[in-house]
């Protein structure tokens, strides 16, 4: 039983590590392949293709964020966080189905249902940022997080993150209006503005996801303020 609990907690670690990987490196790759899409001395092919990099590399910090929240909460489990059994329960199905959404929006993406989804997920996330920040203060003032304040400001480094990706999807418009001439006609002066300015709008966002998910991690690691630690 303790072996069995302990490869558990060692794949669960290691899935954790996996996700901080592939979010961190994939948002880096995100960012850097938006400099080809808006570099006007690029030909327009190369711009297309360097697009469709850009746009397909990224699912892979937004499934990465979609798992994070149930992967983190087993963890938490294993190590001693004991949840309620339906919160526990609500918190792995949560992984999956959000990864499933996240996939048919750009799947569908065009299509009524693919806009009608992306709209409930846009509510979704408003929602869990608000109400991660609830349960971390109820938890905190009610006693259960209190030995464990490097797990609290995870979780509150995680609803931010959420609302850094919301803010990312409020000021990318203007970026997608010029790919959009950039694709059907070729670029104009006024096309690559709005694309330069889209992604300049979108950039503080990005550098605090990244700073974000990096210092999330080091808590992990060093877990500070956890009695018996340090």
């Amino acid at each position: 039983m303790v072996e069995q609990i302990g490869l558990a907690h060692g794949l669960l670690l290691f899935l954790h590590i996996l996700l901080f990987v592939y979010w961190l490196g994939g948002d880096v790759g995100v960012f850097y392949s938006s400099t080809f899409v808006t570099d006007t001395s690029l030909s327009r092919e190369a711009r297309l293709t360097a697009f469709k990099i850009f746009i397909n590399l990224d699912m892979l910090p937004r499934y990465c964020l979609a798992l994070m929240l149930t992967v983190g909460g087993a963890l938490a489990h294993h190590i001693g966080y004991e949840h309620p059994q339906w919160q526990l329960a609500a918190i792995i199905a949560l992984g999956p189905l959000w990864v499933w959404v996240v996939h048919t929006i750009h799947a569908k993406e065009g299509t009524d249902f693919g806009r009608t989804l992306a709209t409930w997920d846009r509510r979704f996330r408003v929602f869990m940022i608000v109400a991660i920040v609830a349960s971390v203060a109820y938890h905190w003032v009610t006693g259960p997080l209190r030995p464990y304040p490097w797990l609290a400001a995870k979780l509150l480094i995680f609803a931010a993150l959420i609302f850094c990706g919301f803010m990312i999807r409020r000021n990318i418009p203007p970026f997608i209006e010029g790919f959009r001439t950039l694709a059907a006609s070729g670029a104009t002066p006024e096309s690559d503005r709005k694309m330069t300015e889209g992604m300049a709008a979108c950039r503080p966002y990005v550098l605090l996801i990244w700073a974000g998910v990096a210092i999330s991690a080091l808590l992990g690691v060093l877990k500070p303020g956890q009695a018996g630690i340090g």
